[in-house]
């Protein structure tokens, strides 16, 4: 694509094109994304952020008042988008593989001899329109390839070899929730960490549930391990009521593969087909988003006293969980799962 030559434009619209560019990225979005959508070349934006990081938006101005020299110019602020949106820290001799405030400012110093406090380093990531984020981890087992052949060929296979046949596809998948687990935040006077008060005694529950790309939640909860007889009745529970064949995709869990599981399947002459996602692979199954919903957004909240009362709050929630099947079905528009939500 062409890029646009600022020096034929007017200072005023120049002036407006740098504050606009510069307010987006503010608001979070890519440097490259936005200098891309007005048409300058790269170097352009972070020369921007140089300018408005050294004198704020009166820099800006086409014909800025000089101030202070910048710490760090345009191909600085390039360089450290790239370092922290691109690799990891692990790439330059960090021990850790997360980023943090302290080994960004570690890394600008070694690299372009600024030292900069931790909360400067902070507002600068801000305004490269970066921000703190859980990441996802990967099992690093995992063969990328396998999950590459799994969206982009095996499931299109059997996502139109069930639609041949009629049948419907569930993603299903075991979770477990301790009685000591939260989740949030609470408000509290500064400096005093507030605690939340529990029994002492220490219990789970197991839970295992089944979604489809339509927004249909099946599930059942359980105590002890997983075994060949726990999932077998889940099975049954799922066919009982079914009108149609069921394929349905878990994980490579022993019990999932074990010989009394597979006689079982055998038992239904077709009507079940059990099939297997890739081997550590679990960001591809929209089930996992289940699990999210019910342990942050529900049982997370609450003051667990009792195995029977933790058990009365999952059932609870995966019982309303049931009766939204537009929440539901939205976990397949997870990036990560994205490519099932096609549904059959």
């Amino acid at each position: 694509m062409k890029t646009m030559d600022a020096r034929k434009l007017n200072h005023k619209t120049l002036e407006e094109i740098r504050i606009r560019a510069v307010s987006r990225v503010q608001e979070g979005e890519s440097p490259e994304v936005v200098i891309a959508s007005l048409g300058f070349s790269r170097a352009c934006i972070y020369n921007w952020l140089a300018m408005y990081r050294a004198g704020g938006w009166h820099a800006l101005k086409a014909r800025p008042i000089p101030g202070r020299p910048r710490k760090l110019d345009g191909r600085a602020m390039k360089w450290i988008y790239e370092a922290v949106a691109t690799k990891d820290p692990q790439q330059f001799k960090f021990p850790f593989a997360l980023w943090t405030r302290g080994m960004i400012a570690q890394l600008i110093r070694r690299r372009w001899g600024v030292k900069l406090s931790r909360s400067s380093v902070g507002r600068l990531l801000r305004q490269l329109g970066l921000s703190p984020q859980r990441p996802l981890y990967r099992a690093y087992q995992q063969d990328p390839e396998a999950v590459r052949h799994w969206k982009q060929t095996e499931y299109p296979r059997i996502r139109a070899r069930a639609r041949k046949q009629g049948a419907r596809i569930y993603f299903a998948d075991e979770s477990a929730i301790r009685s000591d687990f939260h989740r949030g935040s609470t408000w509290a006077p500064r400096g005093q960490t507030p605690t939340v008060s529990s029994t002492g005694a220490r219990f789970s529950l197991n839970m295992i549930s089944a979604i489809t790309g339509r927004g249909d939640l099946r599930f059942m909860t359980y105590r002890g391990r997983l075994n060949a007889q726990q999932f077998c009745l889940f099975v049954d529970r799922l066919m009982h009521d079914s009108t149609t064949p069921i394929y349905l995709i878990v994980d490579r869990h022993p019990v999932h593969r074990s010989g009394a599981v597979r006689q079982h399947v055998q038992g239904y002459h077709g009507r079940l087909q059990l099939i297997f996602l890739p081997s550590y692979a679990p960001e591809l199954n929209p089930t996992e988003q289940v699990w999210q919903h019910v342990k942050t957004h529900t049982v997370g909240r609450k003051v667990v006293t009792g195995p029977d009362q933790l058990r009365s709050v999952v059932l609870g929630a995966l019982r309303k969980l049931q009766k939204i099947p537009a929440l539901v079905a939205a976990f397949f528009q997870h990036p990560q799962t994205k490519y099932a939500c096609v549904y059959v």
